[in-house]
């Protein structure tokens, strides 16, 4: 399935959010206009016109000079004169005429306003011309608490009702209208409206455009996160086609790296560097077999050629001998050249522990030095040892066989008459072992080179001399098995000097 690929679900999870995202915002756009567009209705036009019935001037009193009133009270104050006493039973037929007359006053507004009016109890009492068949009586409409005009003492007759707002008007859409009501002090319930259809309509066309708008949002997001999963998929591509090219064979194929700075560039880097150190060792491992192979033929051509040799017809005694003696050296050859590789397979596997104990490398490096002195002695060579003593952790037998690896090299590899030099100091933190001879040197294309199995600077020479190729391979194998660390430097016709370093720890 399609879904199985980290691109479509990276793809999905994008899609999926981004859709959330644009529909609460189109949500939340949408409705904050459509409330706008009603709270700026109710307040510039519905709300005003719901004030007009209440505050018309009413009908004119009869000619003359108005009533005076009687003494109020105690104090025998005159009321006040000019105004007309206000009779609560007038205020609903006012209202109602009032009502009535409303829609001739919205005659400039092509009648869209229009007025209701209802008795206390839900009847209705009025309404105006172009108003809607049957509105609704407002649910929620409460007639406030009567209250007595200022200047009137409580205990003078009836509550009267006080004109003016004294709750404030609540809004509600009916369908295509828009209506605004109050309750009046005597619990008469106004209301006032008027159609919104062309206002749905507009709200209708920015619903579509902020649907348009998302989509186009959509459209453009999904793209750029196609464009995004690609991207970032596609060094694991590379990853995946480099790995199936290796695993068929072609060990030189390497990832492309564009970005290392990012997390699968890294990651590239790394496999590139496992897949140049796998190379490496599948190549040290094909040169490891052709060399050994190479090196097992002689001893074993040997053999073959004097046994062959020797069955071919009667041969006297010290023929046969002679015959004997040869394949006895082929054999000693291969048992070498076998316990080398043993060795050298043990170490690797790390089935050949080192034991670690403390030894002093200059008495280690001292019985080496007197068990080569006699093969020094054959060729006139003079060993020369500063050894003080060094302690430090480690295998005494091990470090001897790299002692007398590097001794022995350094007596076969030198010149007629030349000296070999053997010291052995602490310096920061490593116990230091040096053998310096004063040989031809190794050329320097070749020291890179002269730690690896089977590998000789002088193939000829150092064949004829009965030598395998891997004692420096053992020494390093040693050395890095207790944590040191071996080198060498060469001048050429200066000779060369290998350092071992190990810690003191």
């Amino acid at each position: 399935m399609i879904f199985n690929s980290i691109r479509w679900r990276l793809q999905a999870w994008h899609g999926l959010i981004l859709v959330a995202v644009l529909a609460g915002f189109g949500f939340t756009a949408y409705h904050a206009a459509r409330d706008n567009q009603l709270r700026r209705l109710d307040q510039e036009e519905l709300v005003p016109r719901l004030m007009i019935p209440l505050f018309r001037p009413g009908p004119p009193g009869p000619p003359g000079p108005p009533p005076e009133r009687g003494p109020r009270g105690s104090q025998g104050e005159p009321r006040r004169e000019g105004r007309r006493r206000f009779d609560p039973s007038e205020f609903p037929e006012r209202l109602r005429e009032a009502v009535e007359k409303a829609g001739a006053l919205d005659s400039s507004q092509t009648n869209r306003f229009y007025y209701v009016l209802w008795r206390a109890d839900g009847a209705l009492l009025a309404e105006s011309s172009g108003s809607p068949k049957k509105v609704p009586v407002p649910e929620h409409a409460a007639a406030p608490e009567p209250r007595a005009p200022p200047g009137d003492d409580a205990g003078d007759g009836p509550m009267r009702p006080r004109l003016g707002p004294q709750m404030p008007p609540s809004g509600r859409t009916r369908g295509q209208y828009r209506e605004v009501f109050r309750a009046m002090p005597g619990g008469e319930v106004l209301l006032v409206g008027r159609s919104i259809s062309q206002d749905l309509k507009d709200m209708q066309r920015l619903a579509l455009r902020l649907v348009a708008a998302g989509a186009g949002v959509l459209l453009f997001g999904l793209a750029g996160g196609w464009w995004l999963a690609t991207r970032a998929i596609r060094p694991i591509e590379d990853i995946g086609a480099t790995a199936l090219k290796i695993a068929a064979g072609d060990l030189s194929q390497r990832i492309n790296v564009a970005n290392t700075d990012s997390e699968l560039g890294r990651l590239a880097s790394v496999l590139n560097s496992t897949f140049s150190r796998l190379e490496a060792a599948f190549a040290h491992q094909a040169r490891f077999t052709s060399d050994a192979s190479h090196e097992l033929r002689t001893p074993v051509s040997v053999v073959l050629t004097q046994t062959q040799t020797a069955l071919a017809r009667e041969r006297s005694a010290p023929e046969y001998r002679e015959a004997l003696e040869a394949c006895q050296r082929a054999a000693q050859r291969m048992r070498k050249l076998t316990q080398s590789l043993l060795a050298l397979a043990r170490l690797d596997a790390g089935q050949d522990p080192m034991r670690r104990e403390t030894l002093d490398l200059a008495r280690v490096t001292r019985e080496c030095v007197e068990m080569v002195r006699p093969l020094a002695a054959e060729r006139g060579i003079e060993l020369r040892c500063d050894l003080p003593g060094v302690l430090c952790p480690g295998d005494a037998e091990r470090i001897s066989q790299v002692a007398t690896n590097l001794l022995g090299n350094a007596i076969r590899f030198n010149r007629p008459g030349g000296e070999v030099r053997i010291s052995t100091r602490a310096e920061n933190g490593v116990a230091v072992l040096t053998v310096a001879d004063t040989g031809e040197g190794i050329p320097a294309q070749d020291l890179s080179h002269i730690f690896e199995r089977f590998y000789r600077v002088d193939q000829t020479r150092s064949g004829a001399q009965g030598g395998t190729g891997l004692g420096l391979a053992i020494s390093k194998a040693i050395v890095d098995a207790h944590s040191g660390a071996i080198e060498v430097s060469s001048q050429q016709g200066a000779g060369s000097t290998f350092s071992v370093k190990l810690p003191l720890k």
